[in-house]
């Protein structure tokens, strides 16, 4: 089905299990679907956080999460940098972003995201935005957006409005690259070629539909936009949590291990509330494998 039978594992965090990581690495931790928080050299971040029970419009209809987030909103850490790849209501989450307003040190955000956070009561002090090939520097941590192929808007009259965006985070000596959504594309290669020696990458794994092919990858393009990237490790992110589909809830992380096997692919697909630490090897596990 394709929503579980079975409870998601779910690995509690607390604050004082985040500030013992050590604060000389860099560590990538899965809150869910798309949502993460990074702890990158000591300062912490978040890449398209939702909190919320359901990612629509309102909160009694929509896509509802298949699990509890592994912390509550109100007990993490101070947030340095804040990223979102694009606007659309399973990345950009109005009560998480509007609880977080006056906390996060800075927001980086595609062109024209700008003025949807500013709605949900962000210091435009606080806020900046970037074309694609575009980035800054905060915190010690440098950012560049890059390309992606999807859409954007929150309504039906807004579509396209905004940009979206991956993107590409160097923290000292290693390379993060998150996705976003995004279907199959020649910019892989590109920013491969641009950024090369990616130690992690992010890859959207879900969600995908064969009517769909230009905005969601299936997980067969998901392996041929890694293998463009030539990047070291393959993270499987945009599943788990939300049905925003027709195929198996599972089926995506099936999908990608046979094919990683396949192709002599590092793959990682955490529990949700586990933290990788980029460069430090890991045995990954096939957690759904024995779920309904």
């Amino acid at each position: 089905g394709t929503v579980p039978v079975d409870a998601v594992p779910v690995l509690p965090l607390t604050r004082a299990g985040l500030d013992a990581l050590d604060p000389a690495a860099n560590h990538v931790i899965r809150l869910g679907h798309s949502s993460h928080l990074l702890k990158l050299r000591g300062k912490y971040w978040l890449i398209d956080p939702v909190f919320s029970e359901r990612v629509s419009p309102v909160q009694w209809f929509g896509p509802k999460r298949f699990h509890p987030s592994p912390i509550a909103l109100e007990a993490l850490p101070p947030i340095e940098g804040l990223i979102l790849s694009h606007d659309h209501y399973d990345h950009l989450d109005r009560h998480t972003i509007e609880t977080l307003a006056l906390t996060v040190g800075r927001y980086f955000v595609p062109t024209g995201v700008g003025a949807r956070l500013r709605a949900m009561k962000v210091p435009a002090e606080r806020i900046q935005e970037f074309g694609w090939w575009q980035g800054g520097e905060h915190a010690g941590v440098q950012l560049t957006a890059a390309p992606s192929q999807h859409f954007s808007g929150r309504s039906l009259t807004d579509r396209n409005s905004t940009l979206w965006a991956s993107w590409v985070i160097q923290s000292g000596d290693q390379r993060i690259f998150f996705s976003g959504d995004t279907g199959y594309f020649p910019g892989f290669k590109q920013i491969g070629e641009r950024f090369p020696g990616i130690d992690l990458a992010l890859m959207e794994n879900g969600a995908y539909n064969k009517d769909w092919p230009a905005v969601h990858m299936t997980p067969e393009e998901t392996i041929r936009a890694f293998q463009d990237l030539q990047a070291k490790t393959l993270y499987s992110v945009h599943n788990s949590t939300f049905d925003l589909a027709f195929h198996p809830w599972k089926e995506p992380m099936e999908r990608l291990a046979a094919l990683a096997a396949q192709n002599n692919i590092d793959l990682a697909t955490p529990v949700i509330g586990e933290v990788l630490t980029v460069g430090k090897p890991r045995q990954n596990q096939l957690w759904w494998a024995k779920l309904r």
